[in-house]
């Protein structure tokens, strides 16, 4: 396995999910990809991710309630939402006693890939993933090689198609940025070959997903693990009124100029322009069209 090919296969297989001709509400573009942290806890401590740092991402064990689960199904139904989930977030999914329960729930609404460590894994747990309304199980791998061996196994003998599942290497040294499409996470990583951080680069991820947090709390991105700012509450307003609300159209208009001058974006240096361009397009049409 080759890590920069791993990462471009993984681009060029979510591009038709994430950058699809976006679809609208009243007139508004909507997200085509939601990322849902489901508890604040992984069973990992990977140099790459903030994780590492107590300071910075305890694992608190809080976890997503099934109430909050229902109230995201109910709005984005409200909207016609067509788009796909994430379950990866802040922590280990798996580690969620519910995951079951909520792909199959999510997936009435839409598409749910799980990104996972698989340590949680055994032959009995893959095929309860399979046999749910899962979409794809992408597995992360830290240790090693010999982890390919052993999930290839597994795959073959619970006789699970194999495009159900995709193997990522990301066991590799900080000289091959750990297999990985290094960030500092908003200035919260050091390690490796970062790149400098650009504040006038345009940045497309407000345009098209969002992340959402145990609690319900919206947050601009994957990037942002500090959690600096909420857009708002899934608990406490609906999924349009946030997806469009002051806050978040703030952020997305200075993002659409290049301007990453304001806090958490200032010290990003994720490019931020790997999907949604499309959405991008189409959102900086709809303010034209209201100056």
């Amino acid at each position: 396995m080759d890590p920069k090919t791993t990462i471009l296969k993984n681009i060029i297989r979510k591009k038709p999910i994430l950058d699809r001709d976006p679809q609208f509400y009243n007139e508004i573009p909507l997200p085509s990809w939601i990322e849902l942290s489901l508890i604040d806890a992984c069973n990992r401590s990977c140099s790459f991710c903030p994780k590492v740092d107590e300071s910075i991402a305890p694992n608190t064990y809080q976890k997503m309630e099934s109430s909050l689960i229902e109230k995201l199904c109910k709005d984005l139904k409200a909207i016609n939402f067509k788009g796909a989930f994430c379950l990866c977030g802040y922590g280990e999914p798996l580690l969620h006693k519910d995951h079951l329960k909520i792909i199959n729930r999510l997936s009435d609404v839409g598409p749910v890939e799980i990104i996972t460590n698989g340590d949680t894994l055994n032959e009995d747990r893959l095929l309860e993933i399979y046999n749910s309304k899962a979409s794809r199980l992408l597995i992360s791998l830290y240790d090693g090689e010999e982890q390919v061996i052993k999930f290839n196994k597994m795959i073959k003998k619970t006789n699970i198609p194999e495009n159900f599942v995709i193997l990522r290497d990301r066991w590799y040294s900080d000289k091959k940025d750990f297999g990985v499409k290094l960030t500092n996470r908003v200035g919260t990583i050091n390690i490796g070959n970062q790149k400098e951080i650009n504040l006038k680069q345009k940045c497309y991820y407000t345009s098209y997903q969002v992340l959402i947090d145990w609690n319900g709390d919206f947050f601009l991105c994957p990037q942002d693990w500090q959690r600096r700012i909420s857009m708002g509450n899934v608990m406490q307003k609906t999924f349009f009124e946030i997806w469009n609300g002051t806050i978040l159209n703030k952020y997305r208009k200075l993002h659409l100029k290049g301007e990453r001058t304001i806090s958490p974006c200032d010290k990003c240096n994720a490019a931020g322009n790997v999907y949604g361009e499309k959405h991008a397009k189409v959102w900086n049409d709809f303010y034209s069209s209201r100056k």
